[in-house]
């Protein structure tokens, strides 16, 4: 059976017009048979025709069915609502054994500050800035910076970074110092995403703000040295949920 396309449908309505009237009463008086092809084709010509119609529709309507499955899913908090964009918002561990997020020193300068995970401590504010702001709502994997909305006794900014490597460990590690959008290979070193994860979310370093940088996904989970808990890219996430501050 041939295909239904576009440029038929359009041969169809310019080679086929309708039978004029004169003809149809013309057929009145032929045979038997040469009525029956007549009629044959007159009702092969309507079936194309609304076949035609059915097939405009559905090109039209796809455009729209592919935007909509297009964006990705909404993060929402422990309450189920939507996080915005510039409110303030904990970081919670899905398990009690590990604790919120906070500022400590791990070097001799002291400054800037590394990001840890506090037991027993609900954490300090955080607020989420995605590259596209204009739908005022946090997507699962955008493109974002994240920052401690505290002050510091340190110049750096408390945007968070993936800027400080350890020979020793051989791990980054996330820390503060960063810089507000301006997404480039400059700033690549800014940008998080979150991710659904299980029954919660995790943290990933994977910008898309520079399609031709080099670069390696990975988790953002927690390694424990003599600083305490510490976020770092590795291969177990850090299991987390939101909460409004």
């Amino acid at each position: 059976m041939t295909t239904m396309t576009i440029e038929h449908c359009k041969q169809v309505h310019r080679l086929t017009p309708p039978l004029p009237i004169k003809l149809h009463a013309l057929l009145l008086f032929n045979s038997q048979k040469q009525k029956l092809l007549i009629i044959h084709h007159t009702k092969a010509m309507k079936i194309t025709f609304f076949a035609c119609v059915l097939l405009f529709a559905l090109i039209s309507q796809q455009p729209l069915l592919q935007s909509a499955e297009a964006l990705p899913e909404q993060v929402v908090d422990t309450s189920g609502k939507k996080l915005r964009p510039g409110s303030n918002y904990y970081i919670i561990p899905a398990s009690s054994r590990i604790g919120g997020l906070g500022l400590t020193s791990t070097s001799k300068e002291y400054c800037p500050l590394d990001v840890v995970a506090v037991r027993g401590f609900r954490g300090l504010p955080l607020v989420f800035k995605p590259l596209d702001t204009k739908k005022g709502v946090v997507r699962v994997n955008s493109d974002l910076n994240i920052y401690f909305a505290t002050e510091t006794s340190c110049p750096q900014s408390t945007v968070l970074s993936v800027d400080h490597y350890d020979p020793p460990s051989q791990l980054w590690f996330v820390t503060t110092g960063g810089v507000l959008g301006n997404p480039s290979s400059d700033t690549l070193s800014y940008w998080f995403k979150i991710e659904k994860y299980e029954e919660a979310y995790k943290l990933v370093f994977c910008p898309s703000v520079c399609p031709n940088c080099s670069y390696q996904c990975r988790d953002i989970g927690i390694h424990e040295d003599q600083y305490g808990k510490r976020l770092a890219l590795n291969d177990v996430p850090y299991k987390i949920r939101f909460e409004k501050a």
